[in-house]
């Protein structure tokens, strides 16, 4: 008896134990640690792995991997790639630095020539690596492989690449396609998701070797041999970061990584890392804002200036030559704006024209009436008073801007022929191109604003590395085992960043980080100190909302109940609730057009932590808010029913 009493208790402690949540003594060892398994974390781990790492682990703080990877189409570059070979294009790797270093310059820019020179010369070999490995099944958008790429500044030769993924349920970028397919096929990469990075550990020698993380069992030490690489990305998901760079930053749209939020620099500053560049936060003119989420948007010009359309600022003033063909110029000029706003103005016969010429695609898309994705940004009026009052700009501002415009096409249109006629923002009134398909006064029956604002989805500051991708001190000192590559890196591409970079980059300089650090001695003796320009930790602390989604303490009505809110791609997300007793014993989303490469994580997740807690409102997951909180909208609406 005695015996199986003491194998019971043997039995219960283990099972104790089993479901017990992990403790901060928990560890867990590795050759190296990777924070962040987006483009530069995948690549490092890969190349880490080939360069005879044992085992890596990577922390992903949100539900998948990918990263920025996860929010955008991926387009890529590099010089002298395979692709090129098979089209006949001559192509330099002076060529593309050059190119890089003359866009990045632009507005002050300080690009990093020796930096920039290090990835250019390997780009072609892990473009070609990425080919070789699956990247050449993708499809291809366009006639050709190597194209230009209008939406950056042209580089000088076609050496733009956008494929498709194969998988496009679960993939938007076929690099993250690739790179994912090469991870799961290499058994020494554990990829640890849903974990936050909170603390670098250095030993007693001065060299980073550790990382406290918290996940969903509490906080685990990770201890490397060889040490830690960073790839935790930039900060254009923290407005309150930017907003510390840039006058009007924190009222930037977020277009990137939700997990994007700059504490990975934070992290490296506390163990002495310098910093640099974090006033290079790049935008696009044309955000449109989030339906649900007032911090969120994605690009949706509207291209009216195309045909006649004017660009105005919260004054009710002209600020930019809205036909320049170089967007540097647009871009910079909306950031000093106030509120980083803009109101793109325009008539029936402006968007008549524009539609003609085959240029209202994003007009269709997103504008196409007040039901649209836009339709929440979108103003019309019988009067140029009754419009300004709308878009709340002073009238008198605005009148005085469309006539001192009206009378500078009603001049343009009486130049001679072959002469052009310039007005006060550089914009030509007469030359007909991809840029100024049609002229057109601002005038008619109605009168029609659409608010935009400046968009960000990456940013090009953060911490000082060397051409091995060891992160340096504010003295310029290597740390000891300490590694970025990403995002995060801060001042190599300047002011802008050229198209192709912001994908391969990462991956090219993740592979950089892996071979040293599995190749590098790390130093002895080195002293580890807070850096002295560290940031306020304010600026990652996370605003809760203030109100509650519904008043649980409501008597609610059992049953059934169905919902739809709007979600992350404009499409609606329908929820069902079931109520018994009183209480929520059921949700389920029913149907949505989320992406499901971000969505899977907080589809599965939120509504049963809704049930547990018997409240919508529940923590989100990282990587995902816009789907987690319009899954806990729809449930709010719901409730909303069943207390009818």
């Amino acid at each position: 008896m005695k015996r199986i009493i003491a194998t019971l208790l043997s039995l219960a402690m283990l099972l104790t134990m089993m479901v017990m949540p992990a403790t901060a003594e928990t560890t867990a060892d590795a050759d190296i640690i990777i924070v962040g398994a987006g483009g530069a974390g995948l690549s490092a781990a890969i190349h880490a792995a080939e360069a005879g790492a044992s085992k890596v682990i990577v922390l992903e703080m949100t539900a998948t991997t990918g990263g920025a990877l996860n929010f955008t189409s991926g387009s890529m570059s590099a010089a002298g790639t395979i692709i090129q070979k098979e089209e006949g294009i001559e192509d330099t790797v002076e060529s593309y630095i050059a190119d890089i270093i003359n866009n990045g310059d632009d507005f002050g820019g300080q690009p990093n020539e020796e930096l920039i020179t290090v990835y250019a010369n390997d780009a072609a070999e892990v473009f070609d690596w990425l080919y070789e490995n699956g990247l050449k099944d993708a499809t291809w958008r366009g006639t050709a492989k190597a194209v230009f790429a209008p939406e950056h500044a042209l580089y000088s030769i076609q050496r733009t690449y956008k494929p498709s993924p194969v998988d496009t349920t679960k993939y938007k970028s076929a690099a993250h396609e690739v790179l994912d397919k090469l991870v799961a096929a290499d058994e020494r990469i554990e990829i640890i998701t849903s974990t936050t990075a909170k603390e670098l550990i250095a030993n007693e020698n001065g060299q980073i070797t550790g990382v406290k993380a918290e996940g969903p069992n509490g906080e685990v030490t990770y201890t490397s041999t060889k040490g830690v690489i960073v790839c935790t990305g930039g900060y254009s998901a923290n407005g309150k970061l930017m907003g510390e760079y840039a006058e009007y930053g924190e009222y930037y749209l977020q277009g990137g990584a939700p997990g994007a939020d700059g504490y990975g620099i934070y992290m490296m500053q506390k163990v002495g890392a310098g910093i640099t560049a974090m006033n290079a936060i790049p935008t696009f003119p044309m955000g449109l804002v989030s339906k649900n989420d007032p911090t969120k948007g994605q690009i949706a010009s509207t291209y009216t200036w195309k045909t006649g359309g004017i660009v105005v600022n919260q004054e009710g003033l002209r600020f930019t030559n809205e036909t320049e063909s170089n967007p540097a110029p647009r871009e910079v000029a909306l950031e000093e704006q106030t509120n980083a706003v803009q109101y793109d103005i325009y008539t029936d016969k402006i968007l008549a024209d524009l539609t003609a010429a085959g240029s209202a695609y994003f007009m269709t898309a997103y504008f196409n009436g007040p039901e649209a994705l836009g339709g929440h940004v979108m103003y019309e009026a019988d009067s140029i008073e009754g419009l300004a009052e709308a878009i709340g700009v002073p009238a008198e501002n605005l009148k005085a801007t469309i006539e001192a415009y009206n009378a500078n096409v009603e001049k343009a249109m009486n130049v001679a022929e072959g002469e052009a006629y310039v007005d006060e923002f550089g914009r030509d009134l007469t030359t007909l191109n991809s840029y100024n398909l049609g002229m057109n006064k601002i005038e008619g029956e109605k009168y029609y604003a659409i608010r935009l604002h400046a968009l960000t989805v990456m940013t090009l500051g953060g911490v000082t590395a060397n051409a091995n991708m060891q992160v340096l001190d504010e003295a310029g000192n290597v740390i000891p085992g300490l590694y970025a590559a990403g995002e995060c890196v801060g001042g190599i591409w300047g002011k802008f960043v050229s198209g192709g970079t912001g994908v391969m980059g990462p991956i090219v300089f993740g592979r950089i980080a892996a071979r040293h650090a599995m190749t590098n001695e790390m130093a002895t003796g080195y002293e580890v100190k807070v850096a002295a320009n560290l940031l306020d930790e304010s600026l990652f602390e996370k605003t809760v909302a203030a109100e509650p989604r519904f008043d649980m303490t409501k008597a609610l009505k059992d049953g059934e109940y169905t919902a739809a809110v709007v979600g992350h791609n404009g499409g609606d997300l329908t929820v069902k609730v079931t109520i018994t007793d009183g209480k929520i014993t059921g949700v389920e989303v029913v149907s949505h057009t989320e992406t499901p490469s971000v969505a899977s994580a907080p589809i599965e997740s939120v509504p049963a932590a809704i049930v547990a807690g018997n409240t919508p409102d529940v923590d989100i997951v990282v990587g995902a808010t816009v789907t987690s909180n319009a899954i806990m909208d729809a449930v709010a609406l719901c409730l909303e029913q069943a207390a009818q």
